[in-house]
């Protein structure tokens, strides 16, 4: 019998909202003033290959102050959706990458607006000390959090060719240590990295379904402008990902996770003015709706396939 979460065949991020708050929640996305140790040389400089200037934060707002850009954020919202609730998504760069008083302050800003539900972190592995765990610890106690690691890939020869700058176990210690203060986790991963094939990619998906994490984001790569994958991409050194070669392996990856893993993300829209390639990615609805027909065609849905597998599971105990 084809599983179904309201219609669909994944377990959506807005699926899982609408049960948790009983009503429209949206995300709005915050630029804090952050930067990250792969860029200001603690860790390397220039960041990952892919990360675009604004440290994937392009749809952040554009005022300074906090509090305005999340008015700026909700006004846009609320010319499509006249009433719901919000997660304050601490997007752009290394969100836990600051000293306490830094990090406490940003964050207690939002905290208590208005509608506000909940807040997102968006981090890497390697910037959360005992003190930011004990300070999100806190936080948690407060109000819904989540936080995100970018794992991207779990093959160390592509992690260091795209400039990662952290091993896997790094990830996995950040994971024990969020799950042990019981804060959710919400795991990246890019699909079409250069030299990673669909193999390679499905291990990273099956590596991740097995970590215990709430949820996982599905990115297409994505081509920027001014980074330096967009060299490597110019020069002919690799190619993108064609839009039915990944409905297909978005489909493949939503196969092999549990059932109870929220889907946060499965594609995205760079923004078009800095967007290289894949140029059909633009049209983010289209290909949502290629995927949705996609699960149809091939009578599947999450969870088909998904196989607990015991040697990473030791990994991840249940805490």
């Amino acid at each position: 019998m084809t599983k179904t979460w309201d219609g669909k065949k994944y377990y959506s991020l807005n699926y899982f909202l609408r049960e948790k708050f009983g009503e429209k929640v949206f995300k709005i996305s915050l630029d804090a003033g952050f930067t990250c140790p792969n860029r200001d040389g603690t860790v390397s400089k220039g960041g990952c290959i892919f990360c675009s200037p604004r440290g994937s934060g392009d749809f952040c707002g554009s005022e300074t102050d906090l509090v305005e850009q999340f008015h700026q954020g909700k006004e846009m919202m609320n010319k499509k959706w006249k009433k719901g609730k919000y997660i304050v998504y601490f997007q752009a760069y290394t969100n836990t990458y600051a000293d306490i008083a830094t990090l406490r302050e940003k964050y207690y800003s939002v905290l208590d607006m208005e509608d506000v539900v909940g807040i997102a972190i968006a981090t890497r592995p390697d910037c959360l000390p005992e003190e930011v765990l004990d300070l999100l610890s806190e936080i948690n106690k407060k109000i819904y959090l989540w936080v995100e690691l970018g794992l991207q890939t779990i093959h160390e020869d592509t992690a260091i060719y795209i400039n990662r700058g952290y091993t896997l176990n790094t990830y996995i210690n950040a994971v024990k240590a969020l799950k042990a203060r019981n804060i959710e986790v919400v795991t990246h991963a890019i699909l079409g990295l250069p030299g990673e094939d669909k193999a390679k990619m499905l291990e990273t998906i099956e590596f991740i379904a097995n970590t215990g994490t709430q949820g996982i984001k599905l990115h297409l790569l994505h081509i920027m402008k001014d980074t330096k994958l967009s060299k490597l991409y110019e020069s002919g050194a690799m190619k993108v990902l064609e839009k039915e070669e990944y409905t297909d392996l978005i489909v493949d990856c939503i196969e092999v996770l549990p059932e109870n893993m929220v889907i946060h993300r499965i594609t995205g829209d760079g923004p078009r003015a800095t967007l290289v390639a894949p140029l059909w990615s633009i049209k983010k609805w289209e290909v949502i709706n290629a995927i949705e027909d996609r699960f149809i065609m091939r009578n599947t849905w999450q969870g088909k396939f998904y196989k607990e597998k015991s040697v990473i599971m030791e990994l991840f105990p249940k805490l």
